[in-house]
């Protein structure tokens, strides 16, 4: 059966994987939290009908009918025998290769069957069962939203109180209702889902089992997608601690987990703290012989430096995993290609353009001829890479077409909202560096809508993109949408990132104009004044807008003194004057960071 994959895991992780019970109806015992394992969202493959076969044979799959069966009618659904006969035949059905349709019309049936024979006020665990599978064939028929309702209903059968095999059923259900949230793009309802899972795994295996370990490594990749970095550093300690206490020094798990916590640490601007991590998890991988992860820890490696602006040690780094790369995978292989980029990043921080230059090309030339078993999101993320690059020296609309194609590889894949809506609001700078506010708008619309849908309407980046589109508004002259964008942009920096901060202050600023064009004078110098109270008392007043926000203020003060018939003024006066710089400094000067 086709699987369900979490889009946070990486490619070269191990899956987590979810067991759901077999067909028959599971026995509790003594020993049944010893067989406690990590769910996956979808049933077991049934045994083969001969074995001395893989697939059933000719003559089965002329037998299994066509079309439904008389015997499978609503009145018959009462029959105790038929709910897992009906099981047995959606599993079969894929298994024989003839596709998820006819599977789904089985398993829905079965469920139905459950349903109808489950005693009154006992929780069967053969519906939850059927459920399971019934989501799971929605999932590989692309009909996610269909699989929500039907796990919601999954996770309310089990009782967590009458043992293990309960609490294994509901643990499921949680883990993989979280990974259909994940997969739609609801990253906030997919991370509750794994809190409540994570919570009936401890209570059924206390906190130190190694099971839990890998829930919590789980849970910390998702944190760590929605840039809930502190939770994802409190969850990596707690899998490392169980790790250490049930594997051998140097494991490959106490590698993973080093890995994901560098990755945190490095999110969190703690690079040395990322560096120590990187290197014990280099070393445990070389201490088993895992020469590609050691290779792929060196780019990782390289990117700390880079970052401490050691750049011979992390060119030294990026050299020797490139080495490693075109050794074992390839010359034309995507990891080469993504280390070509790194290259070309740091070569262009040191001046060395054409060096720069040279790279870019290179990991063009593998990403546009990408070889056998090479997926659109590798692709997509390199080519959001060098588009970086090419806005670095100038050259948006190169960077514009590498963002269109990265979002045109994206756009049909499940689970990619918020890195589509990432790569929109880029291409919406873009846009208006080169004035074509409308587009930009509209892309930053597109944004946005995305980012509300998938949980990310209270993250600093939201706040920053509402921002952005507020500044196309007013080059549209769409002055009360803009006053509308900039106010909830404020309300998302003050809470996010606090009234000093520099993206903060941006708004505040473009906000103040914004009332003054509507003739809102009052709330213009209102917060005029509270932008220079704070530069005054906690900022200080060497920085140059200070300056200009106080002549700004003096002259409303002014106005408002005297009139408050006055001349309408043009939108480009009543922005702050930085605005008259050039767009790219302009763009800078708003906030947005990418």
């Amino acid at each position: 059966m086709p699987g369900l994959v979490s889009v946070k895991t990486p490619p070269d992780a191990p899956p987590l994987r979810i067991s759901v019970p077999e067909s028959q109806t599971p026995q509790r015992s003594d020993s049944a939290p010893a067989n406690f394992k990590t769910p996956s969202p979808l049933p077991k493959k049934p045994p083969s009908p001969s074995p001395s076969r893989a697939k059933p044979s000719p003559d089965r799959k002329k037998k299994l009918p066509d079309s439904p069966n008389p015997a499978f009618s609503e009145a018959s659904l009462d029959n105790p025998d038929l709910g897992p006969f009906l099981l047995k035949l959606a599993r079969d059905t894929i298994a024989s290769g003839e596709g998820p349709a006819k599977a789904l019309d089985y398993a829905i049936r079965a469920s139905k069957s459950f349903e109808r024979c489950a005693a009154e006020g006992e929780p069967s665990l053969d519906l939850a069962m059927s459920l399971h599978v019934l989501a799971a064939i929605y999932c590989s028929l692309g009909r996610f939203e269909e699989a929500v309702p039907v796990l919601e209903r999954a996770i309310q059968v089990p009782d967590v109180a009458r043992g293990a095999d309960h609490a294994l059923a509901a643990f499921s259900g949680y883990m993989q209702l979280g990974d259909t949230f994940s997969m739609l793009g609801q990253v906030d309802k997919s991370i509750s889902c794994y809190d409540e899972g994570l919570k009936i795994q401890i209570e059924a295996l206390g906190e130190t089992d190694p099971r839990v370990g890998e829930t919590c490594r789980y849970l910390a990749e998702a944190n760590v997608q929605a840039m809930q970095f502190d939770k994802a550093e409190e969850l990596c300690k707690k899998t490392l601690e169980i790790h250490r206490a049930h594997s051998e020094p140097a494991s490959l798990e106490e590698a993973a987990d080093r890995r994901l916590m560098a990755l945190v640490c490095e999110a969190k601007g703690d690079y040395e703290s990322a560096l120590e991590h990187l290197v014990l998890a280099s070393m445990a991988m070389i201490a088993n012989g895992q020469d590609n992860e050691v290779a792929a820890i060196d780019v990782s490696i390289g990117n700390i430096y880079m970052s401490l602006c050691r750049f011979d040690e992390a060119i030294f780094s990026y050299q020797k995993a490139l080495t490693v790369f075109k050794s074992s995978k390839g010359e034309n292989h995507p990891s080469v290609a993504s280390v070509f980029v790194r290259l070309a990043d740091l070569y262009h921080r040191t001046g060395k353009l054409r060096e720069s230059k040279s790279y870019c090309e290179n990991a063009l030339r593998i990403y546009s001829k990408p070889v056998p078993g090479t997926t659109a999101e590798e692709i997509a993320n390199g080519l959001t890479e060098v588009s970086a690059i090419f806005e670095s020296v100038d050259e948006p609309e190169e960077a514009l077409k590498l963002l269109q194609k990265a979002m045109k590889l994206l756009e049909d894949k499940p689970g990619q909202q918020s890195t589509i809506a990432g790569i929109e609001a880029r291409m919406g700078v873009m846009f208006y560096m080169i004035g074509r506010y409308e587009e930009a708008r509209n892309s930053f619309e597109s944004a946005v809508a995305k980012l509300r849908a998938s949980g990310e309407r209270k993250s600093a980046f939201f706040g920053v993109v509402l921002n952005q589109m507020g500044l196309a508004c007013v080059q549209l002259f769409k002055i009360d949408e803009a006053a509308e964008l900039f106010e909830e942009a404020r309300g998302i920096l003050e809470q996010e990132c606090g009234s000093c901060h520099q993206d903060t202050l941006g708004v505040y600023s473009n906000l103040a104009a914004t009332y003054d064009a509507m003739g809102r004078v009052g709330d213009a110098i209102e917060i005029l004044e509270y932008v220079l109270k704070l530069r005054e008392e906690k900022l200080g007043i060497a920085n140059p807008d200070f300056e200009d926000e106080k002549r700004r203020l003096a002259e409303l003060l002014k106005e408002a003194g005297k009139t408050r018939d006055r001349k309408a003024k043009s939108l480009e006066n009543l922005i702050d004057p930085s605005s008259k710089r050039t767009k790219k400094e302009g763009t800078k000067r708003w906030g947005f960071r990418i």
